[in-house]
């Protein structure tokens, strides 16, 4: 591919995949915060200031609008995940990043597996949290750290060290991205579905929606993380600990995400 194209298609692909990301992790903090506040019990509505103006949002059990006059919120999880694979496509899989100059892997070989652990890191973490297990979220939780420091662990093996962060990041990026389409959204429109046919929403269904978000806000931080590595390589992806250092990081942003939420 041609130098300059690349640059270019670089370049608008990763201000669409930076501006779309800020969109959603907004707005998915936002809710997050307001669900909070209102959960709290303290008040069944939440008074805000913001550019000149006052609003005043509360949270209802049924719908009391048509369906079609309902905000959804999806095309930025979309937008920037779409966006993100085709970053991870241009510079990893054709750009040449993905291996080292040494590595006895085919490049073949190397997006097999960089794919292969997409999917297969997404179904993983579907499972466990459609099992009994995700009652005990805590020790669920803490099986999935395990299972994506495994990851970690392999992903350094059989890529350059910047290739296994990216990887890792897409990882979560993809889990998040199929919790908004395939496990929020649905949900979702069910109980949109429901109210609009005058019955109760299933509550089972909020709840889970309300985890798979819950799971984003934690997933995010440790992204962003990911991203700003690519400008301290000698502190992260190119150290002799880069593995090490990625589990740290994902723990630290888990920690940040705990903190936020709470804010």
């Amino acid at each position: 591919m041609d130098f300059d194209l690349s640059e270019w298609l670089n370049l608008a692909a990763r201000w669409v995949h930076v501006f779309a990301g800020i969109l959603w992790v907004g707005q998915t903090y936002f809710f997050t915060w307001l669900d909070h506040k209102l959960h709290a019990g303290e008040a069944d509505s939440v008074w805000m200031v913001h550019s000149g103006g006052f609003y005043v949002v509360g949270k209802r059990a049924t719908l009391g609008v048509s369906p079609a006059a309902v905000r959804w919120f999806r095309w930025e999880a979309a937008f920037t995940w779409l966006s993100g694979m085709f970053l991870l496509v241009l510079m990893y899989y054709f750009g040449g990043l993905l291996l080292e100059a040494d590595s006895k892997l085919s490049l073949g070989t190397g997006i097999g597996i960089g794919l292969g652990v997409l999917v297969v890191g997404w179904l993983v973490y579907d499972r466990l949290w459609q099992s009994p297990l995700r009652k005990a979220e805590a020790e669920t939780a803490a099986l999935c750290f395990a299972l994506l420091a495994a990851a970690v662990y392999g992903l350094t093996q059989v890529f350059s060290g910047r290739a296994a962060y990216m990887h890792v990041g897409a990882l979560l990026g993809t889990i998040m991205a199929a919790n908004v389409w395939m496990r929020i959204l649905p949900a979702q429109r069910r109980m949109i579905a429901a109210a609009a046919e005058g019955k109760v929403p299933d509550a089972t269904l909020g709840a889970g929606a309300k985890l798979r978000s819950k799971h984003n806000t934690f997933m995010v931080v440790p992204v962003v993380f990911i991203m700003i590595s690519n400008h301290f390589p000698v502190a992260t992806y190119g150290s002799a600990y880069n593995g090490v250092i990625l589990i740290a990081l994902i723990l630290l942003g888990w920690a940040a995400a705990w903190v936020l939420r709470r804010a």
